[in-house]
C-alpha cells in the first residue's frame, strides 16, 4: 500500500464490482488507525469504525447511485395522540315520538314547545310604545308612584302569553284526559285569554295578540 508522501497509506480502491464498504456511498474515510483506513456508515453509527474494505450490508448503495431514505430514530418525539372521543352526530327524525313519563308527542312538538317556553323571540312591541313607561300611581297621594318601562312589561305579558300556550298544549297532548276533560280545561284557558286581552294594544301584530271567547275580547 503507498502512501501520500506525508507518512499517510493512500486510501485503497476496489474494483467497481466489489461488494465492500469502500465501494458504498454511505461509507466515508475518516481516519488511518491500526488497520489502515477507517471511517464511519451515515447510516449505522451504531458500527463506529470500520475500513472499507468490510463486507456491506442491506444499506449498501453503490457510489453514483440514490442514496436511500434516512433511518428514523426511535427515540424520537412523537405527537400526542388524541384521546379525546369522536363525536358522530345523527340527525334526529322530527317525526319520531318521545314518552315523557305518559305524554306522548313528537319531537318537532317538543322543540316547538322548548322554543315558546324559552321565548326565544318576543313578538315586536307597537310602535307608539317603544321606551314608554308604565306609572303606578297609588291611591294616597303621600305614597310615592313607581314607574316600569312598557319594554319590561311588555316581555312579562309575552311570558305569561307563552306559558299559556305551553300549558295548552301539553293538556291537548295528554293521553289519559279524555276529551270532555280537554274540552273542560281549554275553557278555562281560554277564559284566561279573554282576561289579558286588555294588553293587546301593546302588540305589534294581530296574530300575537290574546283571543279569548267572544264577548271577552
Amino acid at each position: 500500500m503507498s502512501d501520500a508522501g506525508d507518512g499517510t497509506p493512500a486510501l485503497p480502491t476496489f474494483r467497481p464490482d466489489e461488494r465492500v464498504c469502500g465501494n458504498c456511498k454511505l461509507w466515508s474515510p475518516h481516519s488511518v488507525d491500526h488497520r489502515g483506513w477507517v471511517g464511519p456508515c451515515r447510516l449505522q453509527n451504531s458500527r463506529g469504525m470500520f475500513p472499507p474494505s468490510a463486507p456491506i450490508c442491506d444499506k449498501y448503495a453503490p457510489r453514483g447511485s440514490a442514496s436511500p431514505a434516512p433511518v428514523v430514530s426511535s427515540t424520537r418525539t412523537r405527537a400526542p395522540r388524541s384521546v379525546a372521543p369522536v363525536v358522530v352526530r345523527h340527525r334526529a327524525d322530527p317525526h319520531e315520538v318521545v314518552d315523557l313519563e305518559g305524554l306522548n308527542m313528537t319531537r318537532e312538538e317538543l322543540m316547538d314547545i322548548f322554543r315558546e317556553a324559552a321565548a326565544l323571540s318576543d313578538p315586536p312591541l307597537a310602535g307608539k310604545w317603544e321606551g314608554g313607561t308604565v306609572r303606578l300611581v297609588p291611591g294616597n297621594p303621600e305614597l310615592q308612584a313607581k314607574d316600569m318601562p312598557i319594554d319590561g312589561l311588555f316581555h312579562k305579558v309575552t311570558m305569561v302569553r307563552d306559558r299559556i300556550r305551553v300549558l295548552e298544549q301539553k293538556l291537548n297532548a295528554h293521553p289519559k284526559l279524555t276529551d270532555a276533560e280537554k274540552a273542560e280545561m281549554q275553557g278555562y284557558i281560554t277564559r284566561v285569554y279573554g282576561s289579558l286581552t286588555s294588553f293587546n294594544l301593546l302588540f305589534k301584530e294581530k296574530g300575537d295578540q290574546f283571543v279569548g271567547s267572544k264577548g271577552e275580547e
